[in-house]
């Protein structure tokens, strides 16, 4: 049996709103089964098993183009189950069970950090971390750079949509 002695790749990105609290974001993030509301490349996303949100569900999703060996692009997807939900500390921790990746034992963690004393002051910031054992053909530096680009994406849906929606309650 061929066992895998590389370290596992282990990153962190993290991006600063100033425009939306934590307790504003969070909701967005526990919604497990809709990341593709947010995510800039992932046009599907949708639950396939359990509670939306609660520990144990699992959700499909698909979306960027990845190349292969014989010229054809393939639609990327997995299947993620949310492993753990922390909401005192805003913390959601999910695996992908299944993919055509190539991604094994992956593990990703998103944790949002009020900027304030309290969640309601505007402003926090997002973590979101992985640990992945080395996929063949695959650089860490384009994993993590595909997550900066997402993260950055997702960040600025997300304000823009509180704001909207702020600016409709106003009017």
């Amino acid at each position: 049996m061929e066992r895998n002695l590389q370290p596992k790749w282990e990153s962190k990105v993290s991006t600063t709103l100033t425009h939306a609290s934590a307790d504003q974001i969070w909701p967005l993030f526990k919604d497990f089964f809709n990341l593709h509301k947010w995510f800039p490349t992932l046009p599907t996303c949708y639950g396939i098993h359990g509670t939306n949100g609660e520990v144990g569900c699992i959700r499909y999703c698909s979306g960027f183009e990845l190349p292969s060996e014989d010229g054809v692009n393939s639609i990327s997807w997995s299947t993620e189950r949310l492993i753990a939900t922390d909401p005192i500390d805003r913390i959601i921790a999910y695996e992908i069970v299944d993919s055509n990746t190539g991604f094994k034992s992956f593990v990703s963690k998103v944790k949002i950090i009020p900027e304030g004393d309290d969640g309601q002051d505007l402003g926090c910031v997002i973590e979101w971390s992985f640990s992945v054992e080395p996929v063949e053909g695959w650089v860490l530096e384009d994993l993590v750079k595909k997550y900066e680009y997402g993260l950055q994406g997702m960040a600025k849906k997300m304000e823009d949509a509180i704001r909207s929606t702020e600016q409709g309650q106003v009017e």
